[in-house]
């Protein structure tokens, strides 16, 4: 006696099971492919050219140190590192600090139907052009702007604010503040509701709800936006040229620079991987904390 249709089932299930698998492969291939065209590829590039030269202005590909061995030796590297690194980590600290009770508002006081209209004009301004923004703040900040005849008005002396570090905070918290208040609001709006009822019905103080409660439950997001305000400041180019004036010598400053003289697109690229990097790790770490569990 033989059983014909138990192979043939078996087979079905076999090519049913490739077949789901294949289809899933085919939604999941994007992601890889998309990490593999715009940073892999680029990122090796990067690495590539760091080890190139730069004869007669023009860049030849090499394998030379010499670019490596130049920017490690630049006396200015690190208190420009240390400098990009505070500047960003402050102003992303000063941005979620600024986003908080604005999100806080939107996540338990307004409608879903308001959170919603406020999150819209929250992303409008990505709308427009950052640089044509950046450029509109130069008519408040400089002399004779907005700011200072108001300051003028009120008997101050409306010195220009242009080329400081308030106005280098401005620039990040224009390309930042809205990214920070969308995901400080989703956090927090996200909350499990019952938590905080509980605490408040066995006589929590609104400071202990926020604090124990409120803020342990949205620490993945309100971390998230902390990291995406460093991130965005960190690698700013567009406010330390025209709201710093290039005073300031910050990272992105001395990559312009090191392209300048000369092309020295070796040099750029180094101090472009040693930027990378320090990102990187600092991104790695704040996940790690904002992901770790209680205890």
């Amino acid at each position: 006696m033989t059983f014909p249709a138990i192979p043939a089932r078996n087979s079905g299930r076999r090519y049913q099971s490739l077949f789901q698998r294949a289809w899933q492969a085919l939604w999941v291939l994007p992601l890889p492919v998309w990490l593999l065209l715009f940073f892999a590829v680029p990122l090796g590039l990067l690495v590539a050219i760091s080890f190139w030269s730069v004869v007669n202005y023009r860049l030849t590909p090499d394998a030379t140190l010499s670019a490596w061995r130049y920017v490690l030796g630049l006396d200015f590297l690190w208190a420009s590192f240390w400098r990009s690194y505070g500047l960003s980590l402050s102003s992303a600290v000063a941005i979620s600090l600024l986003a908080f009770p604005a999100s806080y508002a939107m996540a338990f006081v307004a409608t879903p139907r308001q959170r919603l209209i406020l999150l819209g004009f929250a992303i409008a301004p990505f709308f427009t052009s950052y640089l044509v923004r950046i450029y509109s703040w130069q008519v408040f900040l400089a002399e004779g702007g907005v700011i200072s005849s108001i300051v003028q008005a009120f008997g101050g002396n409306g010195e220009s604010l242009l080329n400081t570090y308030f106005a280098l905070f401005i620039g990040h918290a224009t390309l930042a503040l809205p990214v920070v208040l969308i995901l400080q609001t989703i956090a927090l709006a996200n909350v499990d509701r019952t938590e905080i009822s509980a605490a408040a019905n066995l006589g929590a103080r609104p400071g202990a709800i926020l604090f124990r409660v409120i803020l342990p439950a949205a620490r993945p997001g309100l971390t998230l936006g902390l990291l995406f305000a460093f991130l965005l400041s960190y690698a700013e180019f567009v406010s330390a040229a025209y709201l710093g004036g290039g005073t300031f010598q910050t990272l992105p400053i001395l990559v312009t620079d090191l392209v300048r003289a000369g092309q020295q697109w070796p040099r750029a690229a180094v101090v472009s991987l040693l930027m990378i990097a320090s990102l990187l790790v600092t991104a790695f770490v704040t996940v790690l904390w904002a992901y770790r569990e209680k205890g």
